[in-house]
């Protein structure tokens, strides 16, 4: 087994189940590849609905083209065999360079935010 992406998860090529957490995890219909340059292998994420809200791990990559890059693809699959409602799917949004900038400028926002807290509760 090796280390894959950068959550450090063990896992496999096929459909081996992993063990994560003391948790056995094995996504055998999963339609993103991945591999070592996967962003995120190993998330917790929810799928909310008007009728449910399901929880599933989640894989979340980023990517741009390698010849002649024109945006930047985000990637979100969560695991099927741990939804009920939803069939096997993908979410993906394209986003130009300035978009992509924005969105991890955001995201810098809200971690220094979420740190802050964090530190704000340490404290106490």
């Amino acid at each position: 087994m090796g280390t894959w992406g950068s959550g450090g998860v063990d896992a496999v090529a096929d459909d081996t189940p992993i063990r994560v957490a003391d948790r056995e995890v094995s996504m055998p219909d999963r339609l993103l590849r991945i591999n070592a340059y996967t962003t995120f292998d190993m998330l917790d994420g929810t799928a909310t609905g008007h009728d449910f809200d399901e929880e599933a791990f989640a894989v979340l990559n980023v990517t741009a083209p390698r010849q002649n890059p024109d945006h930047v693809k985000l990637e979100l699959e969560l695991d099927n065999t741990q939804l009920e409602t939803l069939p096997a799917h993908a979410d993906r949004v394209t986003l130009s360079a300035e978009q992509a900038r924005t969105l991890a400028g955001e995201l810098e926002k809200y971690a220094d935010r979420v740190e802050a807290a964090q530190l704000d509760n340490d404290d106490e």
